[in-house]
């Protein structure tokens, strides 16, 4: 089993950056891609970015290309989402999640981000 933890979320202005943290406990997630994914309220989740195990593939939802960074720190258990330039549109409940096997088994509580125009 592997806890997801998220955190660093808040209200931000149009503009202005944020740095979401995702801490892993239980087992580790080095051997496991990573990824963002992110809800608004009344819209379907919506994948943000992700990273491979070992960090040699990342992808981005084309919305964010440009303004967000997906790293990790497989030392700290630990994986970011570095989210510059902020729009109202970004507004919504970022939820990281990591793999076990081919797929994505586990989830976090979720962290509110939300963008004042």
């Amino acid at each position: 089993q592997v806890q997801l933890v998220e955190s660093g979320g808040g209200l931000v202005q149009t503009g202005g950056s944020l740095r979401l943290s995702c801490a892993a406990s239980g087992r580790t997630i080095a051997v496991r891609d990573m990824a963002w994914v992110r809800q608004a309220p009344g819209k379907e989740r919506e994948f943000v970015a992700s990273i491979t195990w070992r960090g040699d593939q990342i992808k981005y939802v084309d919305s964010v290309k440009g303004r967000f960074t997906i790293s990790r720190d497989n030392a700290k258990n630990t994986v970011y989402l570095q989210m510059n330039n902020l729009k109202p549109e970004d507004t919504a409940v970022y939820y990281c999640g990591a793999t076990e096997g081919p797929r994505y088994a586990y989830w976090g509580q979720g962290t509110q981000v939300t963008v004042s125009s």
